[in-house]
């Protein structure tokens, strides 16, 4: 594409690798710079998911990443935990400020994209849009209010919960584009008024230049990786949702075999819990080490001879999951097991492991045994499938330039 293009993505949450993580608009947004777009990433200064937020006075501070791409931070106060009353009050002030983005940033958009799950934004992008006159996309990576109601609990009759519905429906009723990285959102959203023909899966994907850029395992990490064993690992947030108990369930089944071994690397709210549940269990096959950095994890990966990834029986899967760890493991070219009762599973998409059922620690033993006892030239395989597979389909240069196909064809 030679006419060259002004990119602004909004998501109150997105972040840069020395904020929190990056994820997908950080590195969509790289890709297209690289071709010469100019792109501005909007974001909220402060959230519960940055581990190290911007810090400035003014209420809106331009970060230039690296030419052609710049993030634009919007002041907004601190809170204490995920459930306080200011994250909500957040979501309305972010929306409000956004309407100032024309005096802030210096070029005009040719797209705006607004990226859930917090919905109320959505108003403030919109706005910008109608201003502007340029398509607007609306991007959905969790499905609020559902999720709200089906996880949390909350009813369908409460009245920030209607408000929600209301802002969802009428963001895929005036959106031109709807994206989602969760692969068969659109089956919701066909039940919420989405003419089908809007909606584009838009997946996570793996920077290639940041696993180019991988770095060594420091001596201290390495040394705590058992030697002459065939590993079984697990590489990031240990909480309820990622099913690491029933990896430790089938870790105790297979404890009489003592060339297995399982290793868990990564922090979260689980862990202490989990290594309590190990130390009575008496079990000596499983090694937990701390969180690495994120430029590491490539590292780890290559002495894993197994991938583990697992999730809970959850109703909302039926739409599909979106883990940046996905991505990462096939990458990695490693045979993967992934426990997941859903929809839109890429390891078998990939053909790069065993998908089984979740919530089931004898699937896991089985799913264990049946890669043990394959040749190592066929889990090479397995793993190289995958590898092929990311770099057909999940590099975030490829994924950019759909996105460019999608909004500029």
């Amino acid at each position: 594409m030679s006419d060259k293009k002004t990119f602004w993505f909004i998501n109150q949450y997105s972040s840069t690798p020395e904020t929190a993580m990056g994820g997908r608009h950080y590195y969509l947004a790289q890709e297209l710079a690289k071709k010469g777009h100019q792109v501005y990433v909007i974001a909220g200064r402060y959230s519960h998911l940055l581990r190290n937020p911007k810090q400035f006075d003014e209420q809106y501070f331009i970060e230039e990443i690296i030419p052609n791409f710049s993030f634009v931070w919007i002041n907004l106060p601190e809170y204490q935990e995920a459930h306080s009353k200011q994250r909500v009050l957040n979501w309305f002030k972010f929306s409000w400020l956004l309407r100032n983005m024309s005096n802030v940033i210096p070029a005009k958009p040719d797209v705006i994209l607004y990226s859930s799950p917090s919905l109320i934004g959505y108003l403030g992008a919109k706005y910008l849009a109608n201003k502007f006159r340029v398509p607007f996309i609306f991007e959905v990576r969790d499905i609020w209010p559902l999720t709200l109601m089906e996880l949390g609990g909350h009813s369908s009759k409460h009245p920030f919960i209607k408000f929600m519905q209301w802002v969802e429906d009428r963001a895929y009723k005036k959106a031109d584009y709807v994206f989602s990285n969760l692969y068969n959102a659109v089956e919701h959203m066909q039940t919420r008024g989405l003419d089908s023909s809007k909606f584009h899966w838009i997946p996570n994907g793996v920077s290639l230049e940041e696993v180019s850029q991988k770095q060594p395992l420091n001596a201290e990490t390495l040394s705590q990786l058992p030697q002459n064993k065939f590993i079984i690992g697990y590489t990031g947030t240990i909480g309820v949702a990622n099913a690491i108990d029933d990896l430790i369930e089938a870790a105790k089944i297979l404890s009489s075999n003592p060339q297995l071994h399982f290793v868990l690397v990564g922090s979260g709210k689980e862990k202490e819990n989990l290594i309590k549940k190990v130390q009575s269990l008496n079990l000596h096959n499983i090694t937990f080490i701390d969180a690495i950095p994120k430029k590491q994890i490539q590292s780890m990966l290559e002495q894993f001879d197994i991938c583990y990834i697992g999730w809970q029986k959850n109703s909302l899967y039926r739409f599909g999951i979106a883990p940046n760890k996905l991505p990462e493991y096939l990458y990695a070219g490693k045979p993967i097991i992934h426990a997941f009762s859903g929809k839109g599973d890429i390891v078998q998409q990939a053909q790069a492991g065993i998908t089984i059922e979740a919530e089931d620690p004898e699937a896991i033993v089985g799913a264990v045994q049946q890669l043990y006892n394959l040749t190592a030239e066929q889990r090479q395989q397995l793993g190289s499938n995958g590898k092929q597979f990311v770099l057909q389909h999940l590099e975030y240069a490829m994924i950019a330039e759909k996105l460019e196909n999608i909004v500029f064809k």
